[in-house]
């Protein structure tokens, strides 16, 4: 937005105010007007977190996702893209109906073990 001159409100720390600027919005209107389509819908997560900065491995997954997406939305697929644990760590497009939710998060995973112990939190 602001490399078309718009102005995005920031809070005291200088984090945009993703609020006030409604990023799904946003990109809906622009992807939408790109790509010529008659319909948009926008489906957003029901939270958001700040996190640290993504690393090379964060951006490689980042942009697998994204084309792996495109992919799957040009062949009308429905779905998640995420690396699938019930089908070997596979990035793939996730069927709604397993992703639905009520899901216990399994904190004895090796993977989630190994990350609390790397930023030094405990259990």
């Amino acid at each position: 937005m602001e490399a078309e001159g718009k102005t995005v409100e920031r809070d005291a720390f200088g984090h945009v105010k993703l609020d006030m600027i409604n990023p799904g919005k946003y990109f809906a209107d622009t992807f939408s007007a790109l790509i010529g389509a008659e319909k948009v819908m926008v489906q957003k997560s029901g939270y958001f977190a700040r996190s640290a900065a993504a690393n090379h491995e964060d951006i490689m997954l980042i942009r697998k996702s994204a084309h792996l997406a495109v992919e799957c939305a040009c062949h009308r697929g429905n779905g998640v893209i995420g690396l699938d644990e019930d089908a070997g760590n596979v990035l793939r497009l996730c069927e709604f109906e397993r992703i639905k939710g009520g899901k216990e998060f399994d904190t004895k995973l090796p993977w989630f073990k190994e990350m609390i112990a790397d930023i030094g939190q405990a259990m």
